[in-house]
């Protein structure tokens, strides 16, 4: 697959970038996807909910009437759960909600999202660029000669740029990352994937 290369300005360079069938267009694997993506927002998680049980309720463990003989309920402590301001049962505890995924699945989910992405022409092919100075208006601009402006736009760097990190900022909706930290998740979660003509050339290889 090939597709026209932009300037800054949103200008058509007359050149053609080149996309790796073997990233995107393979065949895509919706469950390699739903897997990464759990284990994404797992990840995220910090598990550290926690309830009090019955032996850590503050509270008397006084039996409150003897078992038998008077007519109601069996009931021990003030701490039953059954009772207001009772302990409760079963309730979460801190844990950790990591899993593991091989490391080609990961990379078959990745391939996935970035073959549906090109399939409804939603990646863009920029030439490398800079800014001489961070400038959130710059970034604005550039979205707007990609007629990107207001979507969630995803700008991917073949390596660290922080006048360009740092014009995005500010900008919502914008995200901004370096071609090897792409995950599932975040090529789900935009409309848009920019790509950067050395970030292609990183993307072509995985």
């Amino acid at each position: 697959m090939e597709l026209a290369i932009y300037n800054i300005k949103g200008e058509d360079t007359g050149r053609k970038a080149v996309l790796n069938d073997a990233v995107f267009a393979i065949d895509a694997n919706e469950h390699a996807v739903y897997l990464d993506v759990k284990q994404y927002l797992a990840n995220q998680r910090q598990g550290t909910h926690k309830s009090k049980e019955r032996s850590e309720v503050s509270g008397s463990t006084r039996k409150l009437h003897k078992q038998k003989g008077g007519g109601g309920s069996r009931i021990g402590d003030i701490n039953s759960p059954v009772l207001v301001g009772g302990g409760r049962v079963f309730g979460p505890r801190p844990r950790d909600y990591r899993f593991k995924l091989n490391k080609k699945l990961k990379q078959l989910a990745r391939k996935s999202v970035l073959t549906a992405k090109a399939q409804d022409n939603k990646i863009v092919v920029v030439e490398d660029f800079t800014f001489e100075a961070p400038k959130t208006k710059d970034f604005v601009n550039f979205t707007k000669n990609l007629k990107l402006e207001g979507q969630k736009v995803l700008l991917v760097l073949a390596g660290q740029d922080k006048n360009v990190y740092l014009s995005a900022r500010n900008v919502p909706g914008a995200n901004i990352m370096t071609a090897t930290d792409i995950n599932t998740y975040a090529l789900l979660n935009n409309k848009a994937i920019v790509l950067t003509e050395s970030g292609l050339d990183v993307i072509n290889k995985l």
